[in-house]
């Protein structure tokens, strides 16, 4: 898949779900039960034991189904071997230009994490599609806000402190896109197997996006 149509997808859908858990054993059906919500974009972070091996699982199984990342990309070699894996997407915490320069070279979308407007600039500057605003509970909505004044052109994703009441606020602030970790991908219904608890959240996260765009 193209950078374009990943980076296309991404932003229609409008949540990527950060999944995140201490064992890679059931996350396939992780990413499956998200995708069954409504939510089809989905970064397995390298935090994840064995994550490489979730994500050709994932692409295996799922297919084109779902968008596809990697996340907590902390450099270069970690990033190469995400997209030989199957990842779409790249997503870090940080800005590390040798990680983006390399999604660049693989037409590959990344999306780093950044919180100053200086780091949130350099970012953008050095090839980033989205930038992640991280952590996003710092300064919640109103941050965001901010932010898109003097830089309205940069494509922001809020990611932490994003749950179902304050992901429209966000939205309202300018986010493109949300960035949902633990209140999507709760660790309680991941460690009991409860899919259909993951499917119903990413459902609710999916609707609130569909609204609010079509009352815009």
């Amino acid at each position: 898949m193209s950078r374009e149509k990943t980076l296309r997808r991404i932003l229609d859908g409008g949540v990527v779900a950060v999944v995140r858990a201490e064992s890679g054993e059931a996350l396939v059906k992780v990413v499956e039960a998200l995708a069954d919500g409504g939510v089809t974009a989905a970064e397995i972070t390298f935090t994840v034991p064995d994550a490489l091996d979730v994500i050709r699982d994932a692409r295996k199984t799922l297919g084109d189904a779902v968008a596809l990342g990697a996340g907590t990309v902390l450099d270069p070699e970690t990033a190469r071997a995400a997209i030989l894996a199957g990842a779409e997407y790249l997503v870090s915490p940080t800005v590390n230009p040798d990680v983006i320069r390399l999604a660049r070279r693989y037409d590959k979308a990344v999306m780093p994490g950044a919180f100053s407007p200086t780091e949130i600039l350099t970012a953008w500057e050095a090839g980033a599609d989205v930038v992640k605003v991280f952590p996003a509970d710092v300064g919640g909505p109103g941050y965001l806000k901010a932010i898109r004044g003097p830089l309205p052109q940069i494509r922001l994703m809020p990611t932490g402190g994003v749950d179902l009441d304050t992901a429209t606020n966000f939205l309202r602030a300018g986010a493109c896109c949300l960035g949902v970790g633990g209140t999507l991908v709760e660790p309680k219904a991941v460690a009991a197997g409860d899919f259909a608890r993951i499917r119903d959240l990413a459902s609710k996260f999916a609707a609130i996006v569909r609204e609010f765009r079509a009352a815009r």
